[in-house]
């Protein structure tokens, strides 16, 4: 056997997409269309910020938010878009770790500019912590341990009752329904 058959043969043992063709397009599509609105978000969120004169903790944060949503909509984009089998495994790795950093992305703004408490703080380092692990473990062990993966997705989204009291207390009605909602359809 040559080496152009053990990469050929190395190829077919890759999982095939679970998506359907056509939906692989409107995932595409959608998710494509997805990234533009957090692009356009992220400018119109910082011009915003910088108008306000927010200050570098702030404009950090509210970066790290859109830089993070924008990574995923782009990984799964490009997830979806390509069909060539070997990039699909890797971009399916890239699309589960850039899930990890949206989760500690979107606890950003909220902790370190809604709260900046010493509470607020410390979560952040145990959230970013566990994005980062999270990050290393599907790189190492991508699309095995599933069971750890939802566990470690689900307790960096449920740490947020931590400070969920002191959140409600500082957000108007307005921005404690949007957090509702956002947590709502991430759920």
């Amino acid at each position: 056997m040559g080496k152009k058959d053990e990469v050929k043969a190395g190829a077919d043992q890759l999982p095939a997409t679970a998506y359907p063709w056509a939906e692989e397009i409107a995932n595409s599509i959608s998710h494509g269309i997805g990234l533009v609105f957090g692009i356009v978000g992220l400018v119109l969120l910082l011009v915003q910020a910088v108008n306000d004169g927010a200050g570098v903790t702030a404009i950090t944060s509210y970066s790290l938010y859109g830089g993070s949503m924008i990574l995923l909509f782009l990984a799964s984009t490009l997830y979806h878009a390509i069909p060539h089998q070997r990039a699909k495994h890797w971009l399916k790795k890239f699309d589960h770790c850039a899930i990890y950093l949206l989760i500690a992305g979107t606890y950003t703004p909220f902790l370190l500019v809604g709260l900046d408490s010493p509470l607020a703080r410390g979560l952040m380092v145990v959230i970013w912590g566990l994005a980062l692990f999270g990050v290393i473990f599907k790189l190492a062990f991508a699309h095995r341990f599933e069971v750890l993966s939802l566990v470690t997705y689900l307790t960096m989204g449920w740490l947020s009752l931590i400070v969920i009291y002191q959140l409600a207390m500082r957000l108007d009605v307005g921005g404690v329904t949007l957090l509702a909602v956002g947590a709502w359809f991430i759920r």
